[in-house]
């Protein structure tokens, strides 16, 4: 039986982990109810396990967020890059989120670091590009949709032959593709409306920092039921 591994790159807040689950579990909960019989689910955290799973058992791969940055090149962190350059060359599909994109980025030549306005953090529009319309990922989604984020560093620079397959006004790359079936997005499609506002609950001084209304942010907060969407899509395609 093929597995679907979840690369987890870090973990959630505490309380976060307690009510709701860590980010794998995030995932977990929504891919389980309509995983199909020949795969399986199997979380692997890169921070602990240092030796690579071998790619030719891996059906695709899931990559979460974390409050790492990717900047800081952690050990673990670096670790990781030529085995995700192994999978881009063997065709492995790929979803990498929020850390997982900005890993993605770096892995593959481009750059990823702390974005120049600050924190996004909340409930945000998503626009697709020409590109994201015409995608066997993202073309089932409307052209504007709602989307959540939480993230200081952003890509900032692409590798060569990568889409732009979705932006928004605070960043110009929320969702990328690298090859056939090489994906990756800014946006949180694992959250839910819960797991938002405790995130945004946490991040209150950083708000305050930059001048934004915490309480005005938690109350635009909504279901988010396009950009979860991908990640059954995504599994649908493998």
């Amino acid at each position: 039986m093929a597995s679907v591994v979840i690369i987890k790159t870090g973990d959630a807040f505490s309380d976060v982990v307690e009510q709701h689950g860590d980010f794998e579990t995030l995932f977990e909960q929504q891919l389980n109810d309509t995983l199909p019989e020949h795969l399986t689910l199997r979380v692997w955290d890169a921070r602990k396990e240092s030796a690579p799973l071998p790619l030719k058992a891996l059906a695709g791969i899931l990559i979460t967020g974390s409050h790492s940055m990717v900047s800081h090149q952690e050990p673990w962190s670096e670790r990781l890059k030529p085995w995700l350059q192994e999978a881009l060359q063997a065709d492995i599909p790929m979803l990498g989120v929020c850390y997982g994109h900005q890993l993605m980025t770096a892995a593959f030549g481009g750059v990823s670091d702390f974005h120049p306005k600050g924190r996004e953090l909340g409930t945000h529009s998503v626009t697709l590009t020409d590109a994201g319309l015409q995608d066997p990922l993202f073309s089932q989604l409307p052209a504007h949709f709602m989307a959540h984020l939480t993230h200081a560093q952003s890509v900032l620079g692409l590798p060569s032959n990568t889409q732009v397959l979705a932006c928004n006004s605070h960043d110009a790359h929320q969702a990328l593709r690298y090859g056939p079936r090489q994906w990756s997005v800014q946006f949180h499609p694992e959250f839910t409306v819960p797991v938002m506002r405790a995130y945004i609950a946490h991040q209150r001084e950083v708000l305050l920092e930059q001048q934004q209304d915490a309480e005005a942010i938690a109350a635009q907060v909504v279901e988010t039921q396009e950009a979860t969407s991908l990640l059954k899509r995504f599994i649908t395609l493998l």
